[in-house]
């Protein structure tokens, strides 16, 4: 069903279609070409962006790769680095343990390959619920997407859910979110998708560049 702000945001859609492509094939090429230690880095940078701004989860990733303490350092270590993003002390803690789940007896980070495993997008997105602290349906959404698993799966942060009251594509902002509402919302939005023909990732950064003004993870 498409209602007034559809045609606001289709007319945005098509005036940044490009750039939203640009970006998506970004995301592939990470997966494809990406190394083990590259994906690990996408899959921490969503530890730390629950209430969090994402330029500064993803400069706290770099600063802590560029010093070498990503793969190496301690909580301790690795909260000095989080001081621009909040919950610092749990996250870094977080990070830790992600880091012991994705290393192999060799010391050796395995990240891609271990997903790699892993045959559909959606035994991927429940082992890293069900697995990895931190994390729940949107974080594990939004790596998925960030290296080129998005087509499928949605990213329901509340400015996504704020855009399909809007759209009328959902009645109002659920106040949790339980797996079974998550993916009710998340079928709703394929299945709008799918009417309107906007690819769901391209939906999902098109409503983000609404809300921040650009296009970035």
């Amino acid at each position: 069903m498409k209602n007034e702000y559809f045609y606001e945001i289709e007319k945005k859609y098509n005036e940044i279609k490009n750039d939203i492509e640009k970006r998506l094939e970004e995301y592939r090429e990470i997966w494809r070409n990406g190394s083990n230690e590259d994906i690990h880095a996408e899959l921490s940078f969503c530890i730390l962006t629950p209430q969090s701004k994402a330029r500064n989860a993803w400069k706290a990733i770099t600063n802590m790769r560029e010093d070498g303490v990503l793969f190496t350092g301690t909580a301790e270590e690795l909260s000095e680095y989080l001081n621009i993003v909040r919950f610092k002390n749990n996250k870094a803690k977080y990070l830790v343990e992600l880091r012991n789940q994705m290393t192999d007896e060799n010391g050796k980070i395995i990240t891609k390959d271990f997903f790699m495993k892993m045959e559909t997008v959606q035994e991927k997105r429940e082992w890293i619920v069900n697995n990895i602290k931190g994390m729940a349906w949107k974080e594990a959404g939004h790596f998925l997407r960030n290296v080129g698993f998005g087509d499928e799966i949605a990213i329901l942060d509340r400015h996504i859910l704020k855009n399909l009251v809007r759209l009328q594509v959902i009645d109002e902002i659920p106040k949790t979110l339980t797996k079974k509402i998550y993916l009710e919302i998340e079928d709703k939005m394929k299945r709008y998708c799918k009417e309107t023909n906007i690819p769901m990732a391209s939906f999902d950064l098109l409503l983000w560049y609404l809300e921040a003004g650009e296009i970035f993870k």
